[in-house]
């Protein structure tokens, strides 16, 4: 198979190109290399293209010569920077997945695998949050996943697509050390950043409706959140035009300070978490239901909190030698 994977010098991208390339398949990577690390990728073909440029998509429809699928990465992903620039972000992330689905549709590929977000859900929580749920978001960045969604599904109609979206819950940990998450944007490589400081890793409230008054979250291993695109991407060969969407998430909870706690643990930190007021619009309890994911493609995750933080310590120390 060969497969296009937009945004494939990423930290999820980079581990879903390994998976396809160890089993044979025919990887070409399209990245801006703004965030992404060519090095991650070394010996797989890149094509160094901004895909909100001029003539985007006509250089895009050149690379898909042949493909018989894409897998949709590239994007911007952090909310507070899409809140202070919104319009940028609506330009990136949906102008972006609009030159490639003009650029599949040049070409004749016909199915889709678009990264999306549980961000779609807006302040929706609860321990088993279904596809089911209202989506609205309450940052830009979840809205221009929203309207990602949207755009695939309106393409599905008009020109036979077959797409998956799957909404992403809180991804961490590494497959390979060399593979591992070196942006400090999420939660385990910011409580990492803090230790090496020797500075107290943060907790934004205790006084939360829950076991230990912290928030808590469903942490999914990025390799498990790999292999559910490589499944997804399988499951598409045969059927109908469609589109689906998907939870991918573990179904089970960790709270914030279980997850310092063993970070802690495995770094050999003696620095308590500092608590600090709860931060604006963070929910108590957001857990998926990852069960729609399961039924339909036969994909479950297999990690859990041990092998997501010994993964992601390990990759840590690794990168920063």
């Amino acid at each position: 198979m060969r497969v296009v994977v937009t945004g494939g010098a990423g930290y999820i991208g980079a581990h879903v190109v390994r998976l396809l390339a160890s089993r044979g398949d025919d990887v070409v990577i399209v990245d801006d290399l703004v965030t992404g690390v060519a090095d991650r990728v070394a010996g797989a073909p890149i094509v160094e293209l901004d895909l909100v440029s001029d003539r985007a998509a006509d250089a895009l429809s050149v690379a898909l010569r042949g493909a018989d699928a894409v897998i949709h990465f590239a994007a911007r992903k952090q909310v507070a920077e899409s809140v202070a620039r919104p319009a940028w972000y609506y330009r990136q992330n949906v102008g972006s997945l609009a030159v490639v689905l003009e650029a599949m549709e040049s070409a004749g590929v016909r199915r889709l695998v678009f990264s999306s977000s549980a961000a779609v859900y807006g302040a929706t929580e609860g321990s088993r949050i279904r596809e089911t749920e209202p989506t609205v978001p309450v940052n830009p960045y979840g809205d221009t996943k929203l309207v990602g969604e949207r755009m695939v599904a309106a393409s599905v109609a008009a020109w036979g697509l077959t797409a998956v979206s799957l909404r992403y819950f809180n991804v961490a940990g590494a497959g390979w050390d060399e593979l591992g998450d070196s942006a400090v944007l999420n939660l385990v490589p910011m409580v990492f950043e803090r230790i090496d400081r020797g500075e107290p890793p943060i907790i934004f409230g205790d006084d939360y409706d829950t076991p230990d008054g912290t928030c808590i979250r469903d942490y999914i291993h990025v390799l498990d959140l790999a292999e559910a695109h490589v499944a997804t991407l399988d499951a598409m060969a045969q059927g109908a035009p469609r589109h689906d969407v998907f939870n991918v998430g573990t179904g089970r909870g960790y709270s914030v300070r279980e997850m310092v706690e063993a970070i802690r643990e495995h770094a050999g930190s003696t620095v308590p978490a500092e608590v600090r007021p709860r931060r604006a619009g963070d929910p108590a309890v957001v857990v998926a239901d990852p069960s729609a994911i399961r039924d339909t493609v036969g994909w479950v995750a297999r990690r859990g909190l041990d092998d997501i933080v010994t993964s992601a310590w390990s990759a840590h120390r690794f990168l920063s030698r």
